[in-house]
């Protein structure tokens, strides 16, 4: 097997993953495939935060594994799940997970992530934050 580059989080490429205030829901045409309370949101360098649900909290109905993988030097081997609709069409590749994360990125182990722009994901403003005067 080839060898891969590990690198770590720094100054030039930095990760934070902390988690996220409030309830993220995911939706495919209307229909919920996850609800989570302890959902992790994923800062990573320029790129838009990313939120790390339970695979737990997908609905085990619509996950089909995919034969796809990819790697990240930062994160690791990434594998992927299809999502079948309620009209049986599958979409390909909706969500990665890191199973065996590196040790730098450790709390998104068991944990999976959508493509923001093929689901519709639900991010509530901070709970519990103050009204603001109307």
């Amino acid at each position: 097997m080839m060898s891969r580059t590990v690198l770590l989080p720094n100054a030039d490429h930095p990760i934070t993953i902390e988690p996220t205030r409030g309830r993220v829901v995911v939706q495919i045409d209307g229909r919920v495939v996850a609800d989570s309370h302890d959902s992790r949101t994923l800062r990573e360098a320029s790129y838009p935060p990313v939120q790390y649900l339970p695979i737990a909290d997908v609905d085990q109905s619509v996950l089909r594994r995919s034969e796809t993988t990819s790697y990240c030097p930062y994160k690791g081997d990434a594998s992927y799940y299809n999502i079948e609709t309620s009209d049986g069409t599958t979409l390909g590749d909706v969500i990665w997970t890191y199973e065996t994360p590196y040790p730098a990125v450790a709390d998104i182990a068991g944990r999976v992530a959508f493509y923001a722009d093929r689901v519709e994901i639900t991010v509530p403003a901070y709970v519990g934050a103050p009204e603001l005067p109307s």
